[in-house]
This record gives structure tokens, sequence and C-alpha cells, in this order.
């Protein structure tokens, strides 16, 4: 069998690389290369070799979906990230046609673990009748449900607050046009607490105020014939071994409005739910040889971490210790609760973060002297232990940090399932599904609004 030989150009294009680039590698022997005239020749195989060596995935370009068959159910899913709602819709029988992601880290990570299923880039590069063509969704066929979870930096506490003046809150909106042209049966949107608080002016209101920016996203999807459900759920509740909360809404195009998530686990047991998931269990779903990859703590903070055991945080620390440690942040106010934090075995986790070695959200382990791994923080979303995260680590931490733990995608998916099989799930009376007030849609709305209607009577007095 004749080899398949590739020439620097061709390298330069699988490795999308300059072709200046690829003859560096060659020079300094990472490529095999046979010289040819005055030209390099390198064979599939060595390219190949090269490529596992050092660990090197190609992002992929956008692609259709591959399979000829269509599903029962037409799902797409926006800002994709590493799958975790795509995979806990996938586990109770909602496959997606379509990824929608611009992180290159992200889409490797997409292509790596389904190249069946269509992929696409920027959002704001295509149109709904694109997408629908990208999908292989026949013409006539109706799409079921679309999800996704758009940027949240724009919304979040942590972040700029600036909502829709964000070029990130302009995606969230490019995102509602898609939904308004596609009108799929059902929507879900995901998104941080901070969507509830956004502010951002409204109507008559030219000022920003508290809640603005979700209004607009209501009365949007509203028009567009959808009737709203959400809360803020914390996905502890639902067998996640991790207090993450997130807001999620689902809407019904010309139908009924769908009941709150259904918990199955409880901190309480005068529900008579299943305890909440500990750290413990997520550990348990680990094979005892697994290889642990994360970085490391600054030397200088982890001489603290030795001090602490199980559970405790900089509190625990001597005193004259604990201002050494924390240094100006001692005078803050505060419980600042995630400094030198250890974490427990016999709870959930908290909220996975992007990084768990910033000093504000510390995420060490809660025995080994070293921050969670990559392989425990898949463990803790739910993650198939054979499920692969692309990039370099933090690529990867942030990847996982930012999906939704696979749980809590699973109640959606079931939520859905059920509305469409006209399924009534009993719900618990009294629970409470957040720690927070008004996160409802019918009690936030209620005071939200009566906020706007005074702001504006304030304005015209």
């Amino acid at each position: 069998m004749k080899e398949n030989l590739l020439s620097v150009k061709d390298i330069s294009k699988k490795l999308k690389v300059t072709t200046q680039y690829v003859r560096q590698l060659i020079r300094n022997n990472s490529i095999k290369a046979l010289s040819v005239g005055n030209q390099w020749i390198i064979t599939e195989d060595d390219l190949n070799n090269y490529m596992k060596e050092h660990n090197i995935i190609i992002e992929p370009d956008d692609h259709s979906y591959k399979k000829k068959e269509m599903p029962n159910i037409t799902a797409l899913s926006f800002f994709s990230g590493a799958m975790g709602l795509d995979i806990g819709m996938n586990n109770v029988g909602i496959p997606i046609l379509l990824a929608c992601e611009s992180n290159k880290y992200c889409r490797m990570t997409i292509n790596e673990n389904n190249k069946d299923i269509a992929l696409i880039g920027d959002i704001t590069k295509y149109t709904s009748q694109e997408i629908l063509k990208m999908a292989n969704i026949p013409k006539g066929r109706k799409v079921d449900i679309i999800f996704g979870g758009p940027p949240c930096q724009a919304f979040s506490t942590a972040g700029s607050r600036r909502a829709f003046d964000d070029e990130r809150g302009n995606v969230f909106l490019h995102f509602l046009d898609i939904i308004g042209e596609i009108k799929p049966t059902y929507i879900v949107i995901e998104n941080v607490r901070g969507l509830l608080s956004a502010s951002y002016p409204y109507k008559k209101i030219l000022k920003p105020f508290k809640g603005g920016a979700l209004l607009i996203i209501l009365d949007k999807l509203r028009s567009f014939g959808y009737n709203i459900s959400f809360n803020l759920y914390n996905a502890a509740n639902y067998g996640a071994p991790q207090t993450r909360e997130r807001v999620i809404l689902i809407g019904k195009l010309n139908g009924n409005k769908l009941p709150y998530l259904q918990p199955t686990h409880s901190n309480d047991i005068k529900f008579k739910l299943k305890p909440w998931h500990t750290l413990q269990d997520a550990f348990s779903s680990l094979k005892p040889n697994t290889e642990h990859h994360y970085i490391e703590f600054p030397e200088k903070r982890l001489k603290y971490y030795k001090m602490l055991t199980e559970g405790q945080y900089w509190k625990h620390l001597p005193l004259n210790e604990q201002k050494e440690a924390m240094g100006k942040a001692y005078y803050l106010g505060g419980g600042k609760t995630g400094f030198y934090r250890r974490l427990s075995l016999s709870k959930p986790s908290p909220t996975l973060v992007t990084n768990p070695t910033m000093p504000a959200t510390d995420l060490c382990h809660p025995i080994c002297n070293r921050p969670l791994s990559i392989e425990e923080y898949k463990a803790i979303q739910g993650f198939p232990t054979d499920w692969k995260i692309c990039g370099p680590i933090l690529e990867q931490y942030k990847q996982i940090g930012n999906a939704v733990p696979i749980k809590l995608g699973e109640a959606i998916g079931k939520a859905i399932l059920d509305d469409m099989n006209n399924i009534n799930q009993p719900t618990i009376k009294d629970f409470k599904y957040s720690r927070y007030l008004n996160t409802n849609e019918t009690d936030w709305e209620y005071v939200t609004r009566n906020l706007y209607e005074k702001l504006l009577s304030t304005s015209l007095s």
C-alpha cells in the first residue's frame, strides 16, 4: 500500500498553523521529515505520531449532522461548552442534532466525544435557516427543543453586570432571535443567579434598575408565544454531589406553563427524599488506580493547607497564622469561607469554579495537599469517566467548572418528556427550591414589576 505523503503546506492546513511553524517543527526534529529536492515530505504516520506524542487535537471545522436517520425528538444545543446539559438530556432520551460553540477547546471536546452531530461556531454568523440546514432537519419538520446557557459573565454577580451592553449580552439577544425564528415547542435557558438581579433600562425607565434585563428577556419570549416558568435550582436536590445553584428557565410554545423541576434529594428529612450525595459518593465512582491531573497550589499558600484538616478553612488556623495567611483580607467583612478551604468528604462539594486555586474560592482536596483534580471535577459534575476534555489543564478546569451538572440536565430533560407525554408529577408541598426569596417567575415578576411601577411613578412626579 502506498503511504500517504504530505507537504509542509498540507501539514500547516491540518494543524491550523503557519508553514513557518511547521518548518520549525521539522528543524527541531519534533516531526520526522524527508528532504526531497527543495521540499520537505512528511508521512501521515509521522504526523499522527507527533500529534499523539504531544496530545494535539485539532480544532474541528463547522460541519453538518452526519447521520442519515432523524431521532424521534429533534433538539438543538447552543453555547454547548463541555456538553454537561447535553449529556443529561441525552441520558433521558433527548439526543441532540447540533451543537453551537465558539471556544476552540470546547469545540475540540464536543467533536472528540460526538463526531456525528453538527457543529457550528459563532451564533451571530448563522441565520436560523442555515442552522436548520446544518442540523439536516427536513423541510417542514418541527424542532422540538432548543436549549443552552448563553454567556453568563454579563449577568454574573462576580462580573461587570453590564447585561446587554456587554458583547456577550448581545449574543444572548441573538440567541433569543433564533428561538423566535425557529420556534421550537420547548426552550431551556440556563444561567447564573445574577440573571435575576441584572440591571438594565426597561421601557420608560431609562436608567438601569434591578431585574430590568430579565424583564426584557421575558417580554421577548412571550412575544414569540412562550409560556415561561423558572426557578433557582440547587443541583444537590437532583442527585448531584454539589450545591450548585443555577437559574433554569423553561418555555413552552402556545401551551401550559411547565411545573418546577421535581427534586429527588434533600438535606431535610421531612420531605422523605434521598439524602444529598456527598463528595465521598462522587469520589467512589473513580477507580482506585485513577491517575489524577491537577495544578499545584503556590508553596507560600500550601504551608497553610498543611495546618488544616478535612472541612476546615482559614478561621481554623492559629490567630497569628490567620492574619499572615489572609493579609489585608483579614480585616474585611464577611465570612470569607472560600479562603484556604479544605472540602469535607461527608458533604456535597460547593460550586465548582473555573480554577480551584483562586484565593477566594479554594477547592482543596479533603485529605491530599492539592486542589481537586480534573478527574475529581468530572466525577462531581457527573461526566462519564471516558468523556475526554480537551485542551491545556486550565482550560479543562474551565470547561468542567462552567458545565451544567449532568443530574440537573437529566431533571430538565425529564420534565420536558413528562410534559410531552402528558405525565403529571406530584408536587412536594412547601419544598424550598432555593435559599433565596423571590426566585420563581411568579414571585420574582411580582416584586420586579412593582419596582418598575414605583420607579415610573417617581420619575413622573
